[in-house]
């Protein structure tokens, strides 16, 4: 009877279990030596060893017409957070990821030149070619509306903005959000790909381009409210892709600006080279100058980058 009642229980369990819905993980282990900065911001302290290593515990639970899913993250600091929760139900979905959603963003005053999230929560629905999304912060009520309609070639979007209380939030002090609504049309016929949008602020900002593709080719011509002209060329041919964009009448500086990257990749080596000469003083990734290699053994990647900084970083790291 004793046995019984042990493999009934066990049974009941183990059905529970399975009921709740799928769970996984993944994370990695990397070691990095080297400094480098961030934006605006150079690099502190001696080139150094610095360890990091991450477990992403992730569950769905999809036994329903519900379905949630939810992360729990663990980094090297032993400080375990929360990824974000979704919840879903046909059409709908909300999201919430504290301080993490990108539709609110701010740059932080004397930071490092990156914006920083603070968005809380949001709620899109999707069907029929109609996307619609609505952001919120929970501390200042600052909100972006984003509106989508696509129907065949053509492509309608408009973006509603209120970050005006936004100081303060966020990873750093930031400053002061701006008000604004954007509409926007992409239109495609045949290889081309035109562009435009524009908003409702007293000194207006709008944009516009038209894209070319002929084969491994594209050709990009756009300009701006402030009369700045830009062409860009994209190509692609095997292992390797080349780009780049040269900007005139950039009101921003003396000089107008140049572009240019260069990707390689063969077999488990790849390669690549960036320049912006619109990126003059940053560091770290987004210095004018950035070189990159990295080779892949088995679960184990080695990757190497500079900058005209005279920045350096070389990183071992696997994923599991």
């Amino acid at each position: 009877m004793k046995k019984v009642l042990l493999t009934t229980t066990a049974v009941a369990l183990t059905a529970g279990w399975a009921s709740a819905g799928d769970m996984s993980m993944s994370g990695s282990i990397s070691l990095t030596y080297g400094n480098f900065g961030t934006g605006t911001v150079a690099a502190t302290g001696p080139d150094d060893f610095t360890p990091e290593a991450d477990l992403d515990i992730a569950a769905t639970s999809t036994g329903g017409g519900i379905t949630m899913t939810g992360t729990l993250e663990i980094d090297e600091d032993g400080a375990p957070d929360v990824g974000p929760i979704t919840i879903g139900s046909g059409a709908l979905t909300f999201t919430y990821d504290t301080n993490d959603l990108g539709a609110l963003a701010l740059a932080p005053a004397g930071g490092d030149g990156e914006d920083d999230n603070y968005g809380d929560y949001s709620v899109a629905f999707s069907a029929g070619g109609i996307g619609v999304t609505y952001t919120k912060d929970q501390e200042t009520s600052d909100n972006n509306v984003s509106v989508s309609y696509s129907a065949g070639a053509l492509t309608l979007s408009m973006d509603a903005l209120d970050e005006t209380n936004g100081t303060g939030q966020g990873t750093a002090a930031a400053v002061t959000g701006i008000k604004k609504t954007t509409i926007g049309a992409t239109y495609v016929t045949g290889p081309y790909t035109i562009s435009v949008s524009g908003d409702d602020q007293d000194d207006q900002d709008w944009d516009a381009s038209v894209a070319m593709a002929s084969g491994d080719t594209t050709i990009t011509v756009a300009a701006d409210e402030t009369e700045m002209m830009s062409v860009g060329i994209a190509y692609t041919a095997g292992s390797m892709t080349i780009g780049a964009r040269q900007e005139f009448n950039n009101p921003a500086g003396t000089d107008d600006e140049t572009e240019f990257n260069l990707s390689y990749t063969e077999g488990a080596l790849t390669f690549g080279a960036a320049y912006d000469s619109g990126q003059n003083g940053s560091y770290g990734d987004e210095a004018e100058l950035v070189i990159s290699a990295g080779y892949t053994d088995g679960d184990v990647s080695v990757t190497a980058k500079g900058t005209d900084q005279d920045e350096m970083q070389v990183a071992i790291s696997f994923a599991f």
